[in-house]
């Protein structure tokens, strides 16, 4: 069945219809075209001309004429516009002018960095230049390594491999760093939080090495569309950029469904999971032939779904392949396998985290299912571009989960449609971060008394700070690294822990094997001892976990429930930054310390989702200090309601809150975290905490405390939007007690009634 012939298909279907808030048709857009620069190589021209590229789309005819010029710049277009071309051939053009020049490519992830190096290097073989173009990662051969230092002309690679493997050893690398011609930062977006504030700061690192050896390279930066490219650009290489975002690439016809599951109990207001739905959907679709792919906002979801489509395409000899789950935590040939079979179209249905939201070439899909919204615009577009990729009619259906954040999108259509794309927030002073790459450029060459890293005011006293923690010494004016250990293999860039536990499958007592891997704060959820692991599917009781050793050891089963476990957290405060007391809603901002433990775990049945049981955890718990801001509320609230109905009253607003704040804050939904005390120690009043759920805070709860009140505006506006009577899963969360929904609104309306007075 074709796509289009599907879309008719679900047109007719009442069933499918009734649940249908919203279905949108954008339509097809025609090409817009500019030219190439006078100066480009006729070589490159006549490649480009033989691949079907006579003239360049308007985008890339700017982003192309701005980097011969030397300019820095950022091309925001959406999923599959080109935007490979604006970095390639400034690039090639500089080598086949300058033998010597030389580009260093950055990727967020291995798989993107293959699959754009065989694309350049396919346009070199095409142009038969002398071009050699490497990638440089974990998996390069050493044997391989020393040739790419010398004859590289272009090195792809990724932010990890460029902290630890080359800026350390820029002594090997003098022929790249003394030729650095650009520096390409592809995906930008991905960027956000932890990880962008960590790349920003080896970006600083870079520019202090090139400075060295005299280069000074142009930044050609590219990403999806955000509210903030041309500020997370600059924030990004400390320079100022041009932004480019007029987009000329064509678009096929593209179908946005909005599917919110039915209603099961009106009087409670709880619809049918998502889970099921989504599952029907892909089900639907996969008995079409229709190549999909499902995204999902957790492992355990995907491996859920996995484990349900598989079953139903599974052969005589158990054989699945038709069906395939993708997530982090699986190995990297696993995953290239995947994605090798995607493009070869022997797969039907690819369940994923979003991990696959970046532009890997995974060849033509045409439909693409949402499990839950992914909680921001700019993903949601992302994902979407996964499938119609080359023009074609395509389908997107987003399924609604039963959170706050969900359902008001999916009924609230026009917001998704009119609001702009959110920010994207990092924070590159972060202290817990600049240290740490303070550490990392001090090992790399030494610091001058007097130099500053980049724009940072404090580096004087940094230096000191790490001289009197004897890390580095002061010698003529110079401060030297002289701690034993290398800094940079104890910074992780995609998170502020850096130990990560290996899953290794004991159930060939013969040939123990090591399967995937999960970092630090998501173990205790997933790796407890007796949980059940999935991995594409296939589920795995966990036997034994080695915090000491950071190892789960795990063995194959066959049962019909997985688990999940529950998370319980207490917060006290440290220090206090800022305070503003103006009317009811005081806040405050500072540091905080967490400390979480996991203490039982659910087992939940396959199809009914019914809850089967419970088991103990004993795990050690796991403290973090990190930034927060928190609302202080009158304490005539304590003697107007009583305890019980109080407290209900603030599960639900901190759950709206926790739900909510995702949409101004460009952050996945567990990047932030919300707690509430009826009456706190710090205090002395009912107050709600919202924290950076990352070491030492990256910003997200200083942005919320500029924010005033517009979480609570909002969040009244979801109570009294929800159609419930008295409190459901949507609003208030499904642990608020009964009447939760009617104290929380008589309560901020007395709260934002004063505000307003």
């Amino acid at each position: 069945m074709t796509i289009a012939e599907y879309i008719k298909k679900l047109q007719n279907d009442p069933a499918f219809m009734d649940n249908v808030t919203s279905w949108q048709v954008l339509p097809a857009r025609p090409a817009r075209y500019g030219e190439f620069p006078a100066e480009l190589d006729a070589r490159i021209v006549e490649t480009l001309r033989r691949r079907g590229i006579v003239r360049p789309y308007c985008h890339q005819s700017q982003a192309i004429a701005a980097a011969l010029a030397g300019r820095d710049l950022v091309v925001v277009t959406p999923t599959a516009s080109g935007k490979t071309l604006c970095y390639n051939v400034p690039v090639l053009q500089s080598i086949l002018k300058d033998e010597a020049s030389r580009a260093l490519y950055l990727f967020p992830t291995k798989a993107l960095s293959s699959d754009q190096v065989a694309e350049l290097y396919s346009m070199i073989q095409d142009m038969g230049a002398e071009i050699k173009a490497y990638t440089y990662d974990g998996d390069t051969p050493a044997s391989a390594r020393s040739a790419i230092r010398q004859a590289g002309h272009v090195v792809v690679t990724n932010p990890d491999m460029l902290h630890q493997g080359i800026l350390p050893h820029h002594t090997k690398w003098v022929k790249l760093f003394e030729n650095l011609k650009y520096v390409v930062i592809d995906e930008i977006h991905a960027y956000r939080g932890v990880f962008g504030s960590n790349l920003a700061n080896v970006i600083r690192r870079l520019k202090r090495i090139c400075a060295f050896y005299g280069a000074n390279p142009t930044f050609i930066c590219c990403s999806a569309t955000i509210k903030n490219p041309k500020e997370l650009a600059e924030t990004m290489i400390g320079r100022e950029a041009l932004l480019i975002n007029e987009n000329g690439a064509p678009s096929g016809e593209r179908h946005v469904v909005f599917y919110n599951p039915p209603v099961v109990n009106a009087q409670l207001g709880i619809r049918a999971g998502s889970i099921p739905q989504t599952r029907n959907i892909a089900a639907s679709l996969l008995r079409a032939g229709v190549q999909h792919i499902v995204f999902a906002r957790s492992r355990l979801t995907v491996e859920v779904l996995t484990r349900y489509l598989k079953d139903m395409v599974r052969d005589p000899l158990g054989n699945a392949g038709r069906v395939r789950g993708y997530r982090g935590g699986y190995l990297p040939t696993q995953r290239r396998e995947i994605e090798r079979e995607l493009r070869a179209g022997r797969i039907t249905s690819v369940i994923s985290t979003n991990a696959l939201e970046l532009g890997i070439d995974i060849g033509q899909l045409d439909a693409c299912v949402l499990c839950g919204y992914p909680g921001t615009i700019a993903s949601t577009w992302q994902q979407a571009g996964r499938a119609g990729r080359r023009g074609s009619v395509s389908l997107l259906i987003v399924v609604a989960s039963s959170s706050p954040l969900d359902q008001y999108i999916i009924q609230h259509p026009e917001y998704f449609f009119q609001q702009s794309p959110e920010q994207a927030l990092i924070n590159p002073n972060n202290l817990y971060i600049l240290l740490n790459h303070l550490k990392c450029a001090a090992y790399e060459l030494p610091f001058e008394e007097g130099e500053q890293f980049e724009d940072v005011q404090d580096t004087a006293e940094l230096l000191d700070y790490l001289k009197d923690e004897n890390i580095l010494r002061k010698v003529s004016g110079k401060f030297f690294w002289m701690a034993e250990e290398f800094p940079q293999a104890g910074i992780n860039l995609r998170s502020a822990s850096d130990q990560n536990f290996l899953i290794v499958d004991i159930t060939d007592p013969k040939k123990h094997r090591v399967i995937g891997e999960m970092d630090r704060f998501t173990v205790p959820m997933l790796l407890h001892q007796y949980a059940i692991y999935m991995h594409e599917g296939t589920q795995f009781q966990v036997e034994e976990l080695d915090f000491d050793d950071k190892k789960a050891y795990i063995r194959r089963v066959d049962v019909g429930y997985y688990t999940d476990a529950d998370l319980t957290t207490s917060l006290k405060v440290l220090d206090e930054f800022d305070r503003e007391d103006g009317g009811p809603l005081a806040r405050a901002r500072g540091e905080v310390l967490t400390s979480s433990i996991v203490t039982v775990f659910k087992k939940i049945a396959f199809d009914t989702h019914e809850n089967l049981g419970w088991g103990p955890v004993t795990l050690p718990e796991l403290e973090m200090q990190t930034t927060a801001t928190w609302w202080m509320l009158p304490e005539r609230l304590e003697e107007r309601y009583e305890k019980e109905p109080l407290k209900n009253a603030l599960v639900g607003l901190a759950h709206l809150i926790r739900s909510i704040a995702p949409m101004y804050l460009m952050c996945a939904p567990q990047d932030v975290s919300v707690v509430y005390h009826v009456r706190d120690t710090f205090t002395g009043r009912p107050t709600i905490y919202l924290y950076d759920s990352v070491p030492g805070g990256i910003g997200l709860s200083d942005r919320v405390y500029e924010m005033d009140d517009e979480l609570f505006r909002h969040a009244r506006e979801r109570l009294l939007a929800c159609p419930c009577q008295d409190g459901c899963p949507s609003c208030v969360g499904a642990t608020a007690g009964p009447g939760a929904k009617g104290t929380l609104l008589s309560i901020l309306d007395e709260l934002l009634g004063d505000r307003e007075e």
